[in-house]
């Protein structure tokens, strides 16, 4: 066997391992379905409703829509309901310090709180907000892939209207129906 072939069937071979693992290309047909309940306190009290907005894509197809509740124990959180993105390598949830996360660079100039891994691409899913996180400061939700830096899609935020006095179980009533 030539000299070049001893070298080059492993360097290929290599390549292609290295290739599948940054792409992942089985990630872009299959789904992971996620239903997590609204969380509840030991109180019952129902979560009261803070911001809401909703996805639209930006470099994969994203709906659905983006919620922060405050519940009974302070605690306050991101959930996403009737949500769907596309599946990829490494993509998680990021409150973005901008009121809109239009592109890569508004993200990445304006700063972002990362909420962790996506739980799955499609389905209602919970992410819990640090205590100190200032909600007039951070106001998009961005679906980010952080191997290749790009946004798959985004939901501004905006503050839900004071007079209302909406439980979380009416706002994803009226968001389901609404769809």
């Amino acid at each position: 066997m030539k000299k070049w072939m001893k070298i080059g069937i492993p360097l290929a071979a290599l390549a292609i391992l290295v290739a599948w693992y940054a792409f992942r290309p089985e990630r872009l047909v299959v789904n992971r379905q996620v239903d997590e309940a609204m969380p509840t306190t030991q109180s019952g009290s129902p979560a009261q409703l803070l911001e809401t907005g909703h996805f639209y894509s930006i470099l994969h197809p994203t709906q659905g829509a983006a919620t922060i509740y405050q519940l009974a124990d302070g605690t306050r959180i991101l959930r996403l309901t009737n949500f769907t993105t596309s599946n990829g390598p490494d993509v998680h949830v990021y409150m973005v310090a901008s009121d809109d996360a239009k592109d890569a660079a508004i993200v990445q100039q304006a700063g972002f709180i990362d909420l962790g891994v996506l739980k799955g691409n499609i389905g209602d899913q919970n992410y819990q907000l640090v205590s100190d996180v200032d909600l007039s400061k951070y106001r998009a939700v961005s679906i980010w892939c952080k191997r290749f830096s790009v946004n798959f899609g985004a939901a501004p935020l905006k503050p839900a209207a004071s007079s209302e006095n909406t439980t979380s179980a009416e706002t994803e009533s009226a968001s389901i129906s609404s769809q």
